[in-house]
């Protein structure tokens, strides 16, 4: 695992450019190909699983949710940006998701 300060990258904040060194001593990597996302004024939440069904139209579905992730809606958007930026980037190399 790559220590504090193996890894960095450059950012902006208030004109100023930001070093930031990540930890990835405690990071964990799981699969999901499910998310639900509910809010309130306060804060986002993130549900992420996994779909074990493998049928096209399901009559009900089992859904085993592994992770939650709570958010500020501020931190909410800037996920929105970085995810819509990835996906275009996606797409510009590899075609359209449908």
């Amino acid at each position: 695992m790559a220590k504090a300060g193996d890894d960095k990258e450059k950012g902006e904040q208030a004109g100023q450019q930001v070093r930031v060194n990540w930890n990835t001593d405690k990071l964990k990597s799981s699969y999901a190909n499910f998310c639900n996302a509910t809010s309130t004024r306060e804060e986002v939440v993130l549900n992420f699983g996994v779909n074990q069904n493998w049928e096209r139209t399901p009559q009900e579905m089992a859904i085993d949710l592994e992770h939650r992730i709570v958010l500020s809606p501020f931190a909410a958007k800037r996920l929105n940006q970085l995810l819509s930026k990835l996906i275009t980037e996606y797409e510009t190399r590899y075609g359209e998701l449908k």
